[in-house]
């Protein structure tokens, strides 16, 4: 079963009053190219994360983001309420004793500036909550790699059928080797005819059926053939062979293009570079399998 490297996974998980969620997406790439990011709270968890993405997504260029959110009202920075009261106390008897009226409305804000009044240190991240967050990441690559195998099953698909119609091509090729062998003939008497010289018939045509055989094009149908029918056989039965169809679809190319460069005939070459418009689009499709 062959799979997409392009996908889109998710997933949510509560604990307590926060709201863990887990995004995956997924583009092509030639191996594993990885970026995660969770909030500085669970950085802890990120080397689980990395390892959960590498074994169950394999390749591609995979961003994982977790996000969080509280259902109570939380700040990052918490006021100790007895050092600011003892602060705002001997600030105002400071002001009492050199007779200047105190301002709270100034006063308060200096007093928020003085040391350790605030805090600013996160509560640190639970057991609970790093294995819920590392659930989540596992279920948002299932769904992702669930998603990959539907693309994959569409884009296999749609190669095979292109395969077919090389083949199709390929075949339409038969009815015009022998007329094009019958124009090469004629051609070559016709060209020498005109000269008005004296020719050996018989060695004409010992050299005529060697050069005719050079431009023989039956062992590059064999080998096309060859390779459509090795390209299913791979497709319908080895996992993740992106690359191995990759190079599959190279060795096509290669008889199609000796095909045509041999063709010497008009319509072949018509059915050549449809042949070869199907493989263009083959070879696109390959970049986005595993």
């Amino acid at each position: 079963m062959q799979k997409s490297m392009t996908g889109f996974g998710k997933a949510e998980t509560q604990v307590g009053n926060k709201k863990f969620t887990a995004e995956i997406r997924s583009l092509n790439s030639k191996q594993l190219d990885l970026s995660v990011k969770v909030p500085a709270a669970y950085r802890a968890v990120e080397f689980e994360l990395r390892n959960i993405a590498a074994q169950k997504l394999v390749r591609g260029k995979i961003d994982i983001t977790v996000s969080v959110e509280t259902s109570e009202t939380e700040t990052p920075a918490e006021i100790n309420r007895e050092l600011f009261r003892s602060y705002l106390r001997q600030v105002s008897d400071a002001l009492a004793y050199s007779g200047i009226d105190a301002d709270y409305d100034a006063i308060v804000p200096s007093v928020l500036k003085m040391p350790n009044v605030i805090s600013s240190e996160a509560a640190p991240a639970s057991d609970e909550e790093l294995k819920a967050i590392a659930g989540a990441v596992r279920a948002a690559a299932d769904r992702l790699d669930e998603f990959r195998t539907q693309e994959g099953a569409t884009l296999i698909g749609d190669m095979l059928r292109r395969v077919d119609k090389i083949e199709a091509l390929r075949n339409e090729i038969t009815p015009f080797e022998k007329a094009r062998a019958d124009v090469i003939r004629t051609r070559i008497r016709e060209n020498i005819e005109s000269l008005g010289v004296e020719y050996d018939a018989n060695r004409l045509e010992q050299e005529m059926i060697y050069y005719i055989e050079k431009l023989d094009i039956t062992e590059e149908k064999v080998r096309l053939q060859n390779h459509c029918k090795y390209f299913r056989e791979v497709a319908e039965n080895e996992p993740e062979a992106g690359r191995k169809l990759g190079f599959i679809a190279q060795e096509m190319g290669r008889e199609i293009n000796t095909t045509g460069s041999k063709a010497n005939n008009h319509d072949i070459q018509i059915l050549v570079v449809r042949m070869k418009d199907e493989l263009e689009k083959i070879k696109e499709q390959v970049l986005n399998l595993m």
